[in-house]
């Protein structure tokens, strides 16, 4: 780890390559040594501003390891790194997509209404994670390739893997609610 590396590639803080697919064990001991060497206990008797630099630093490397570990948030970082510009306000989606996203959320609001509210929710959950796997291993082909027009495709697809990352919140939001009763 670079311990003087604020900068926001978070692949160059854990000294790993730029890449989609990463060795979460490496990651994980990566994040460990960085947590040993900047955790603020290890500059109680020193200067404030070297305590407030751990602080940072600790914090840095949190963020990091969240973002690295996280296959959607590693592609949006590693986007970034790379140059390709995301932004979250772009709603444009081809038209199969939308239709699909209509449908699944039609399906999640009947739900309740259902004779077997769990086992529906569960269908439901298992055709967005489905989904989700389908688009993650293109985004994975993309990322590898790396060319200009992979990046850009690679941007939509992380796009629509944000939408299913929200249905899969609202799917477990709408399975608590159903246990309660």
């Amino acid at each position: 780890m670079q311990a003087t590396d604020l900068s926001s590639n978070f692949f160059a803080l854990f000294d790993l390559p730029v890449s989609f697919d990463i060795d979460l064990n490496a990651l994980a001991e990566c994040y460990r040594q960085a947590q040993r060497a900047v955790h603020p206990d290890k500059f109680a008797n020193s200067s404030e501003a070297e305590r407030r630099f751990s602080v940072q630093m600790a914090a840095r490397v949190n963020e990091g390891y969240r973002i690295l570990k996280d296959p959607l948030a590693r592609a949006r970082h590693m986007l970034e790194v790379l140059g390709v510009e995301l932004d979250d306000m772009d709603t444009a989606f081809d038209g199969a997509f939308l239709m699909e996203q209509m449908e699944l959320r039609e399906r999640l609001a009947d739900v309740k209404g259902s004779a077997d509210p769990h086992q529906q929710l569960q269908t439901i959950a298992q055709n967005i994670n489905a989904f989700g796997k389908t688009l993650t291993g293109q985004l994975a082909e993309l990322l590898l390739a790396a060319d200009v027009e992979s990046l850009q495709q690679a941007r939509v697809i992380t796009r629509k893997l944000q939408f299913f990352r929200r249905l899969n919140e609202e799917v477990d939001a709408l399975d608590d609610e159903l246990s309660e009763f």
